[in-house]
């Protein structure tokens, strides 16, 4: 571990890196962007936590206890765990955040379904009581993406899931400098003294997060090509996802380090919006589907072969539920056939308004390939151009598109969220409390909570090649292709530890 010497012990220990995207918003339950998630993992922390693995352990939780019946799980925190304030973390808090966190993630409200009640048996202990058997909460409460289940104080939790919260005191390991926050362009984290890393090893989200830096500085860049000099100026330390189409210029940089995060990278996607014609209307989200080409994406996205594979598998290729069901849906564009279906609809030319991020590279490659073949198939087409955080918060809008609305936006996926049947939120298909496109598919949810239910792997294993098959019949979602993710790191950085997320514990700088 560093040690901080007197004077430059700032500039030798902060490790300054341009994320994906800039952080605008620091609500990190009701914003499922991946750069506000980062940012939770920084501020907040988990009750449970997977391995490099993928097995559940105890994170803020020391211990957790089932009873014989499967109903009652009881968890009890460990020692030394502070919020920033200095005060102690409660049970309270833990049901609190809890409660804001599953009225909002697709998985939490699946729990919610099953759960009978949470009550506090101590200042260290709670209680989850179910209505039948389940490990539910165990799942829920581990997974690490989408919107992971962060804890907040009880204070901060008890604001509704309608309103985004204000304060931003947390337990993590790094706590965020309020007064160095400059909303799209630099955020400030400082290490947490009072935190107490567990005393395992780091795997995956697990472990011991021993912070080795004074700060973190997370600072936005106007464009790529400023990103890659910044790095080999040695102006910043780290770049999260170098773009593919710049790799060349660091690839053989005695001092920079290319990571292949392969549990970072994940599957490309557009959303239909069921809410507002056109898509309301099934043979048109159909047609949609069938006039966009996985490969034309992934060669806009990605280029490079070695780091892109066309895949039907809606859960992922190569995970416990893939499957190639709709793959002549899917893969190949087939614009006749698309063409045929907007006729077979009567079409009206409503205009289908795409969301078209402009300053994150494998996002702004996505929406023109797809925008083309829509055009094709006869759709009116309008590209809307802006940054990904308006993006976040314009999909947010249920208007007509002639009221701000919109018909289609794309974004990427990690392998940790697709794999999920039940916590996959593209999947998911409530209605109004389904993810942004909020399509309503009845059996779609009867499917994923028979699959939160079921215990045997093999039944498992067909419940979610049924839900493949009804998220192609009603195109949900359109699945794009899969990439993986490198990060530049300049030389002296210390790695972190493989993880589904970017985390800077663990993480240490030579200062050379």
């Amino acid at each position: 571990m560093l040690t901080l010497s007197a004077v430059p012990a700032l500039a030798e220990t902060t490790i300054t890196a341009v994320m994906h995207s800039p952080l605008r918003v620091l609500d990190p339950v009701i914003n499922s962007s991946y750069i506000v998630r980062n940012y939770g993992y920084m501020v907040y922390d988990t009750l449970l936590a997977r391995d490099a693995d993928n097995k559940i352990q105890p994170n803020m939780a020391d211990k957790w206890a089932v009873s014989s019946d499967g109903k009652i799980y009881t968890f009890t925190l460990r020692d030394g765990l502070k919020w920033h304030d200095g005060t102690d973390v409660t049970a309270e808090d833990c049901i609190a955040s809890i409660r804001r966190w599953s009225s909002v993630d697709k998985m939490g409200q699946l729990m919610n379904t099953l759960l009978d009640s949470m009550a506090v048996v101590d200042a260290k202990t709670f209680t989850m009581t179910f209505k039948e058997p389940t490990a539910i909460a165990l799942t829920a409460l581990s997974k690490p993406s989408g919107v992971a289940a962060f804890i907040m104080p009880k204070k901060t939790a008890e604001t509704p899931a309608s309103e985004p919260i204000k304060a931003t005191i947390g337990s993590g390991p790094f706590r965020l400098v309020t007064a160095e926050f400059k909303p799209g362009v630099q955020v400030v984290f400082e290490k947490f003294k009072d935190y107490v890393p567990r005393k395992e090893p780091a795997s995956g989200m697990a472990g011991g997060k021993v912070v080795m830096v004074d700060r973190v500085k997370w600072v936005a860049m106007p464009d790529a090509m400023t990103s890659i000099n910044a790095l080999l100026s040695k102006e910043i330390d780290m770049i999260e996802r170098v773009p593919f189409d710049l790799l060349s210029l660091v690839q053989n940089n005695p001092d920079v380090t290319l990571k292949e995060h392969e549990s970072q990278g994940g599957q490309s996607m557009a959303r239909l919006n069921f809410s507002q014609a056109p898509f309301s209307n099934k043979l048109l989200r159909q047609a949609a589907m069938l006039a966009m080409d996985q490969k034309d994406q992934m060669q806009a996205q990605v280029g490079n072969p070695k780091y892109y594979k066309v895949c039907a598998a809606i859960f992922g290729c190569g995970s416990v539920y893939a499957s190639d069901i709709g793959a002549d849906k899917l893969i190949e564009g087939q614009i006749d056939k698309a063409a045929e279906l907007v006729k077979q609809a009567k079409y009206d030319g409503t205009p289908v308004v795409i969301l078209h991020p402009t300053d994150v590279p494998e996002l702004a490659a996505m929406p023109p390939v797809y925008a083309a073949a829509l055009k094709k198939a006869g759709f009116n087409v309008q590209l809307q151009a802006m940054d990904w955080q308006t993006v976040t918060i314009n999909r947010t809008s249920r208007e007509p598109v002639t009221k701000g609305g919109w018909s289609i936006f794309s974004t990427t996926n990690t392998f940790g969220d697709i794999g999920e049947p039940i916590g996959f939120h593209a999947v998911a298909a409530n209605g109004k409390d389904a993810w942004f496109g909020w399509p309503d598919v009845p059996a779609i949810e009867e499917a994923r909570a028979k699959f939160a239910r079921t215990q045997d792997p093999a039944e498992l294993k067909k419940i979610a090649a049924d839900l493949q098959r009804m998220v192609i019949d009603e195109a949900t979602f359109v699945p794009l292709g899969e990439y993986t993710l490198l990060t530049a790191y300049r030389k002296g950085v210390g790695l972190p530890p493989a993880a589904p997320v970017p985390v800077f514990w663990n993480m240490s700088k030579t200062g050379k």
